[in-house]
């Protein structure tokens, strides 16, 4: 289940690709940017940039593990993401953390939860 989610924002290349990850997180390439603290410009003219790629790559991965922790269930997984406030994070959702560079904290949360432990 971890990887279907990962596999459908990538392109045939390999490469996670910006407009993918903003359909599936039913927001806009602007709303995407802002989510991935790079400029909207970068999206659509440098999406291969190690910059843009990695946290792709970091949104992916909190989206996927959410989903694999809810049973596979991908819309729930992005509604936890964009508006669920987290416990221990001052209410703040998954979406803010991740917009302001504590993606890491997200998914450790997550493994937290994944262990058993309830915050």
């Amino acid at each position: 289940m971890l990887n279907a989610f990962l596999d459908d924002v990538t392109d045939r290349a390999g490469a996670f690709s910006p407009q993918r990850m903003s359909e599936e997180l039913k927001v806009s390439l602007t709303q995407l940017a802002r989510i991935l603290r790079v400029h909207r410009n970068s999206l659509s003219r440098h999406p291969e940039s190690p910059t843009v790629q990695a946290r792709l790559a970091m949104v992916g991965r909190v989206i996927a593990t959410a989903s694999d922790l809810l049973g596979g269930d991908r819309a729930r997984a992005i509604v936890w993401f964009r508006h669920q406030p987290l416990a221990g994070f001052d209410g703040q959702t998954a979406e803010e953390l991740v917009s302001e560079g504590h993606a890491e904290a997200v998914l450790a949360h997550l493994e937290t939860l994944r262990d058993g432990v309830y915050a």
